[in-house]
Formats: structure tokens, C-alpha cells, sequence
């Protein structure tokens, strides 16, 4: 059985490359805005939906207009993919698994996809509609099979990445009778079922100098200058740096834990509720629960393994894992307690929440399979 899966790598264009990509990105911009302002428009002025039949013609429409000829300098694929990627928006927003699609900022990252018809891949070599030569690609592994359709995108540092999609064969990992439960923190990033304790290493505190002084200096650059547009690029390399640390090791995590474990139990949490917290946001945001939860179910998927989170309610650190008495309160200063009910002493706040994770975890699973 095949599945698909993206493969990104970082390029370097030419300078007529770069050209080219920017006007892409602009014109994919361009078109998202245009079409999203015809829809809103149509549904609140005549109560109409616009399906994506009627936004290609208004996109073919838009392209005869003397005043948006521009259009026609770039591939006419990136442009009617934009408008498969709204409407796909719109779905999700239906479906009340999304918000609202938003109006796109030359300020944010840039995108445009390319389908096989826009691109070619030859001798490990992709060459994009209208580019003289391949791109120039940092080939970090091999392609396992054809591109069906590849992601040009500029983030806000300024770096190019395209990402490949690709076709691979399901492989799962040997069958392991280990399994782990994941209590989330901020001290220790989690800590597991059977006591492990991994650190939070706090990737904006270690960054928080030089992060601070190129903000300083952004803040004394005039408005519409190219110094303060240089600054602003440094101010956003460290932000991608700072991203790129978070990215790597929590990928790193991610791959130890579902290599070792067959079932991998985790808590729900409501993190774009936790952020409201004004003293705690900006550690809750920097140590990437979200990210953390999101790769180990792709890869528990990917590997043959199952991933089950417990209901985001479940008192998981007031409830004894050994006797299943639950206190009426705990609050977060207090890191060890004793168990009125059995007697036990000591107990850890975070290994007995990881094991009362992993009690519910493996039991909503049992229940699942009966």
C-alpha cells in the first residue's frame, strides 16, 4: 500500500530565478486575494456561494483584463492550484474544522505549487515552467519516487524550500511490547511512565540577548529605509533559527519514542487556551506541545504504531496511580504528595501523571478493540 509524504529541501536560485519566483509568488498572492474578496462579496451582497468552477472563471475572466495582464508572466498552473488550495479552505472552514480563510500578506511566507505539468524531474534535477535551468537543491536524501507535485515557498528569513510529494511504500516498524505514557510540562518538556525525564531546553531564553538587541535595532531604523528592511530580515533569521532548534529536536524526540514504543499514550491539551495565560504564554508557545503531540501521531501512523490521546479532563497528576484515589486539590508548587487512601509516600506529580496517562491510554484502547 502507498501513501504519500512530502520531502522538503532547502535551494539557492539565480538571480533570474529569484525574479521569476517573486512574481509567481506575487501573482499566487494576487489571484488568493482576488477570489477570496469575490466570494465574500457574492455571499453577503447576493447570499451566493462560489464553487471552484466559478472562481476559474472569474480567474480566466480576471486574466483578459488590461490591468491585470501581468498575470500571464508566470505559470498558469501555480495560479489555478491557488484556487484548488481555497477551495479546500472553504471545506475545512464548512466543516467547522478551520476558521475563516484569511487575506494573504506580501509580509508573511510566500508559496506556489506546481503540478507535474509545470515542473521537470530529470537526473535527480527539477526544473520549474519558465526556468532556464534546474534548481539549484541540497539534496539531504534521495527521492523515492517522481514528484507528483512539488512547493515553492520563501520564508520570512528569506530562504527558498521546495517540498516534494512523493509516493513511498507503507513500512512499519517490528512489533515491541513497550509502551509509554507522556505527561507535557514546562520544567521537563515530558516525562514518561517509566521516569524518564526529558528537559525543556528553552530555545527563546537561549536566544533571548541577540533576539533582543536586533529588535533594538529594528526600533531605531526609519520606517520605509532599506537599513530597517535589512533589519527586519536579521530579526527574522533569528526567529528562524530559534524554529529551526525547536523543529530538529523535537523531531528527534518524536522518532526515539515511537521507534522504542508500540503504544504511545498522551494527554489532550487545549494549547491555544493555555497561551491566554499572559505569565505562562510565551513559555507554553516555545516549548512546542502542539508540534510534539502532531509528529508523534503522524509517525506512530506511519510506523505501524498506536497513538491514543486521553481526554484533556482527566486528572491525571491528583489521582493515585497505584490505588485510584483522587485528591480534591493539588496545586502546580506542590511536586510530591502522600495518598491518603493506600499510604503510598512521595509520590512524583509528573511520573504519576505519565502512568495514569498510560492506565487510560492502553484502556480507552482495549475498549476501542472490543
Amino acid at each position: 500500500m502507498k501513501s504519500e509524504r512530502a520531502y522538503k529541501y532547502r535551494f539557492y536560485p539565480t538571480p533570474e530565478q529569484e525574479i521569476l519566483l517573486a512574481r509567481t509568488f506575487g501573482c499566487v498572492r494576487f489571484v488568493w486575494n482576488a477570489v477570496l474578496r469575490y466570494r465574500t462579496d457574492a455571499f453577503y451582497q447576493r447570499q451566493e456561494k462560489i464553487g471552484y468552477n466559478d472562481a476559474s472563471a472569474f480567474l480566466t475572466q480576471l486574466k483578459k483584463q488590461p490591468d491585470t495582464a501581468f498575470l500571464a508572466e508566470v505559470s498558469s498552473v501555480p495560479l489555478q492550484q491557488c484556487l484548488r488550495h481555497q477551495q479546500s479552505a472553504f471545506k475545512h472552514f464548512f466543516a467547522k474544522l478551520a476558521r475563516y480563510p484569511r487575506f494573504k500578506s506580501k509580509k508573511q511566507r510566500q508559496s506556489a505549487t506546481f503540478a507535474s505539468s509545470a515542473f521537470a524531474y530529470r537526473n535527480g534535477e527539477i526544473a520549474l515552467a519558465k526556468c532556464q535551468e534546474p534548481l539549484s537543491i541540497r539534496w539531504s536524501r534521495v527521492l523515492p519516487s517522481a514528484p507528483s507535485t512539488v512547493t515553492v515557498s520563501q520564508d520570512r528569513a528569506g530562504r527558498y524550500f521546495i517540498s516534494c510529494l512523493c509516493k513511498v511504500d507503507a513500512e512499519s516498524l517490528p512489533i515491541t511490547p513497550k509502551m509509554v505514557g507522556i505527561d507535557l510540562g514546562l520544567k521537563d518538556l515530558f516525562v514518561t511512565s517509566d521516569g524518564k525525564r526529558v528537559n525543556n531546553p528553552r530555545h527563546t531564553v537561549r536566544h533571548a540577548c541577540k533576539l533582543a538587541r536586533a529588535q533594538r535595532q529594528l526600533s531605531r531604523k526609519q520606517k520605509g529605509s532599506n537599513n530597517r528592511a535589512k533589519a527586519k530580515q536579521k530579526v527574522a533569521r533569528r526567529h528562524a533559527k530559534i524554529a529551526d532548534a525547536r523543529l530538529d529536536h523535537l523531531h528527534k524526540l518524536t522518532r526515539q519514542i515511537v521507534n522504542e514504543n508500540q503504544v504511545i499514550c498522551a494527554e489532550s491539551l487545549a494549547v491555544k487556551n493555555m497561551v491566554k495565560n499572559r505569565s505562562l504564554a510565551k513559555a507554553i508557545s516555545d516549548v512546542g506541545w502542539g508540534e510534539l503531540v502532531r509528529q508523534l501521531d503522524y509517525k506512530a501512523e506511519w510506523a505501524g504504531r498506536q497513538f491514543v490521546q486521553i481526554d484533556r479532563w482527566y486528572p491525571s497528576s491528583k489521582r493515585c496511580h497505584g490505588c485510584g484515589f483522587v485528591m480534591e486539590s493539588l496545586p502546580l508548587d506542590v511536586r510530591t504528595w502522600d495518598c491518603p487512601d493506600c499510604g503510598t509516600q512521595g509520590i512524583d506529580r509528573d511520573i504519576n501523571a505519565a502512568r495514569n496517562i498510560l492506565q487510560a491510554g492502553t484502556a480507552l484502547l482495549a475498549g476501542a478493540e472490543s
